[in-house]
């Protein structure tokens, strides 16, 4: 049986996972919805940010300061 703690980096992982390739795919398409892939790449960011800190990886936690920037940075350009 997993615990509670894996179950909860495992949401994160899967989730944060879908919305990153939605993300990609929206912002590759060039259709228009820029402002909608990179706000799922703000919160992807953020799901794997917790993931991050709740399994200790600083170094992927660093990475996802970078997304998060790159995010906020897409959302400004194209809002």
């Amino acid at each position: 049986m997993m615990s509670s703690k894996r179950k909860l980096t495992s949401i994160f992982e899967v989730t944060g996972s879908i919305l990153a390739i939605v993300y990609a795919l929206l912002v590759a398409s060039n259709t228009g919805n820029e402002v909608l892939g990179f706000s799922l790449l703000l919160l992807s960011s953020g799901l794997f940010a917790l993931w991050a800190v709740i399994d200790r990886r600083w170094a992927f936690l660093m990475l996802q300061f970078f997304y998060a920037i790159s995010a906020v940075i897409g959302l400004i350009r194209w809002y």
